[in-house]
């Protein structure tokens, strides 16, 4: 199955590492050191602020959907397979 995450973009949920808040992630200084060191496979789906950062095997996407919303579609996912 796919999730989607906003802006036409979708990927394999069983590719999906986590999902986590963009706002209680820029708390950490460890997730900020991660996105410093991940910045060539970032993949930003809005123009505006992100709600959510979705990290993947390949990718690290910054969604405008809400981390909240795209745990619904994760386990939507998971509960048809």
């Amino acid at each position: 199955m796919y999730i989607h995450l906003g802006d036409n973009y979708v990927v394999p949920s069983k590719e999906v590492v986590m999902i986590l808040d963009r706002q209680s992630s820029q708390a950490s200084t460890i997730v900020t050191e991660f996105y410093e060191k991940q910045k060539a496979k970032i993949v930003k789906l809005t123009n505006g602020k992100a709600k959510s950062i979705i990290v993947t095997i390949d990718k690290i996407y910054f969604s405008p959907l809400s981390s909240s919303t795209l745990k619904k579609r994760a386990q939507h996912a998971f509960d048809i397979n």
